[in-house]
This record gives structure tokens, C-alpha cells and sequence, in this order.
């Protein structure tokens, strides 16, 4: 059970009730809000909530970089901590770093001082065999169809039929050398390709890197996507696309030992996504999306929870807003997005969402829709115990 505020009654004020989502079971939660109504806010109260959950694994895909600062107490909100029953503290917080956190970070000062404040900094780099030739391609926005781009697919597929998983970009820059068929100049400007991709310095070189080794099972993760650039060479959908793989692959296998009785250690996933919009796009591709869709439609089985959250939910893709089975909606004023909410109501909701909406009057305030239980209630989102780092 997650508990993340007070409801409001009738007369516009809020009682003591303290308004609740099952978490027994996977599920699709969507946050939404224009930019400074609370929506940040409101998702690192359900990560505190999961984070007392013992039996799953909590990450945060965090592309602004704000949510290492829930290591700390909060302090600016303590009074209001106290009024609520709990104690200002920090979160067991493990931050993952694409590539050398020292440089990611700008230098050995920050990064120790993070550590002061009580982050755990944690090296992440992909295995070269975890992207598909698909997307090898498609992170160089290469068409399969054309010949540069079919030297990369069949130099992966090789490397995967030779190599297995233990391949480096080194073993795919010899397959392309090694391509007869292929013209120099066209080997070159896949081999420049690769060595620009070495250069980023996400990648294993040396060995296969089980992810799941890195992760922290007694604590929340939080994928630091802020030092990638957001729109050059996609990395960060590509970092995303490849973790949310691997933790699909393996969740699934576990689920299946668990059916069959067998022994197996790896627990629940609940993943959330700040600003989802820019990792599955409506009307548009991206390369998590295909995976995330896939993630929002099926995880529920393997037990995969999703939460997304977004300022502009009408650029989010329908197929991953209409698996949300819960709402949490801030004060918004942009017509598309409230088309985009409206679009998702069903029967029971009738004209109750526009009228709550409208109630809807301060910061952290919010419209809480249960598709479960088939209800629309008001909010008022609980006083975090942890710092919030957003605006």
C-alpha cells in the first residue's frame, strides 16, 4: 500500500483520510502536470513509499539529475514531516552513472562530495551485444536498406553468431574490415562510426557485464541521465532501451522459476520514467519506445510496475497511457493535455474529471483517478521525508 496524501471532502477542505494505492500487484501509474504544480514532487513521494517495500527493486530514469538529493533529509519541510507521523531522512540511494563519474561530473570534488552526502556513485557501461543490429543501426540513424547501414546489421549479426554475448566493438570493427564485398570507403564510414561510439565510454571492453550485478536490491536506483546529451546520437534512450531489456529478460525468467517452484532471487520491478514523453513519443519514434510500449502492455505478468511521468502527457504515446490503471493529475492548462486525460476517462468518470480538475487550486494538489476501484478524488500530496531537488 502506498500512501500519498489526504483526500478532500465536500466542502473543499481536506480531512484527515489518507488517500492510498495498492501496490500488491503490478501496475500503470500515470503523473502528470504543467511544469511547477508538483509532479516531481509527487513521484519522489511514490518512490518513499516503494522504498519501504523490501520485496522489489526501485529505479528512477532521471534525465534532469534531480533525484540523487533524496540521500538527504528534509529539512526545509521538517515541521510538516512531524505533523505527519514520520522523521525528515534520506534514502539508501545508489546513483548510476553512464561511464566515469569523475568526468561525467566534472571532477573528483563533486563526486566526493556526493558520496559525503550519501550517494552511492555506481559505474554503468552497456555490453555491445545487449543492442541489437537494429539499433546499432538506428543509433546512427542508419537505413538498414542502404549499404552503410547494412555493413553495421551484418557485422553485429556475425559478431551474435560467432561471439555469442561476448563481443566488444573492437570484434564488430573486424567484421566490418573483414566484409569482402564491401568497399573501403563504405568500411570506413561504418568504422568511424564505431570509434566515435567508443569515445562516448558507455561501453564494455573488457567483459560481459550482467546488470543485474550492479543494481541495488535494498535501496533505490536512480539512472543519472543528465550528463548525455539529450538529443545527439540518442544515449540516453539507448541506456534506457538496453536496461529496461535486460531487467524484462531476466524478470521473465524468474517469473517462470517462480511458477515452477524453483529457487530464484530476483524480486519485483517498479521502474519510473521523469519526463517519459521524450522516451516514447507520440507520433514518433524513439529507441525505447518499442521496448517501454512492450514493458507498459505485458510487464504486468513477469511483475513489472511502470510509472511515467510527464508535463505534456499529449506527447506521451497512447499505448502506454491507456495501460494506466491510476491517474495522479496536476493542475494543467494546455488543451492537448487535457484532451489527452480526457481521452482516457471511462464511462464511470462522466463529467466528474472536468469539475475536480477545476477544483484543483495550489501546488501539490492533484486529481486522483483509480480505474480499478473506479473512483476521482482530490488530493493533497503528503510532505516528503527526503529532499526534493526539482523546482
Amino acid at each position: 500500500m502506498l500512501t500519498i496524501g489526504t483526500l478532500m471532502n465536500d466542502v473543499n477542505g481536506f480531512t484527515d483520510q489518507r488517500a492510498t494505492i495498492e501496490s500488491d500487484s503490478s501496475r500503470r501509474i500515470l503523473i502528470c502536470g504543467k511544469t511547477g504544480t508538483g509532479k516531481s514532487y509527487t513521484l519522489g513521494v511514490l518512490i518513499e513509499e516503494l522504498e519501504r517495500n523490501e520485496d522489489v527493486i526501485t529505479i528512477i530514469i532521471d534525465p534532469q539529475g534531480i533525484f540523487w538529493g533524496m540521500a538527504q533529509p528534509n529539512r526545509e519541510q521538517e515541521d510538516a514531516v512531524w505533523d505527519w507521523g514520520e522523521s525528515p531522512q534520506g534514502l539508501p540511494i545508489t546513483v548510476l552513472v553512464p561511464g566515469d563519474p569523475v568526468e561525467r561530473y566534472g571532477g573528483e570534488d563533486v563526486v566526493e562530495e556526493l558520496e559525503n552526502r550519501g550517494v552511492h556513485l555506481q559505474t554503468l557501461k552497456l555490453n555491445p551485444s545487449d543492442i541489437s543490429p537494429e539499433m546499432w543501426c538506428e543509433l546512427f540513424d542508419l537505413d538498414i536498406s542502404e549499404l552503410i547501414g547494412s555493413t553495421l546489421f551484418k557485422a553485429v549479426r556475425d559478431c551474435k553468431k560467432k561471439l555469442g554475448r561476448d563481443f566488444f566493438i573492437p570484434d564488430i570493427i573486424n567484421e566490418v574490415e573483414r566484409g569482402r564485398r564491401m568497399v573501403d570507403k563504405t568500411k570506413e564510414a561504418v568504422i568511424r562510426r564505431l570509434e566515435m561510439a567508443m569515445d562516448w565510454e558507455i561501453f564494455e571492453e573488457v567483459r560481459y557485464l550482467e546488470l543485474w550485478e550492479i543494481l541495488n536490491h535494498h535501496g533505490v536506483n536512480i539512472l543519472d541521465l543528465s550528463p548525455l546529451d539529450p538529443g545527439r546520437h540518442g544515449l540516453r534512450n539507448l541506456v534506457t532501451a538496453v536496461l529496461m531489456r535486460f531487467i524484462f529478460r531476466q524478470r521473465s525468467i524468474a517469473k517462470r522459476k517462480e511458477l515452477l517452484n524453483l529457487a530464484q532471487e530476483m524480486p519485483r520491478v517498479w521502474l519510473a520514467i521523469d519526463e517519459a514523453h521524450n522516451f516514447c513519443p507520440s507520433g514518433s519514434s524513439s529507441l525505447a519506445k518499442e521496448i517501454l510500449i512492450r514493458w507498459a502492455k505485458e510487464g504486468r505478468q513477469p511483475g513489472l510496475s511502470l510509472i511515467v511521468a510527464s508535463q505534456r502527457p499529449s506527447a506521451i504515446d497512447q499505448e502506454v497511457l491507456t495501460q494506466c490503471d491510476i491517474k495522479l493529475v496536476h493542475r494543467i492548462t494546455s488543451k492537448d493535455d487535457r484532451r489527452a486525460i480526457n481521452a482516457l476517462s471511462d464511462d464511470y468518470l462522466d463529467e466528474r474529471l472536468d469539475g475536480s480538475l477545476k477544483q484543483i487550486r495550489n501546488v501539490g494538489e492533484a486529481v486522483l483517478i483509480d480505474d480499478t476501484k473506479e473512483t476521482v478524488e482530490i488530493v493533497k500530496i503528503r510532505p516528503r521525508w527526503s529532499f526534493h531537488g526539482g523546482n
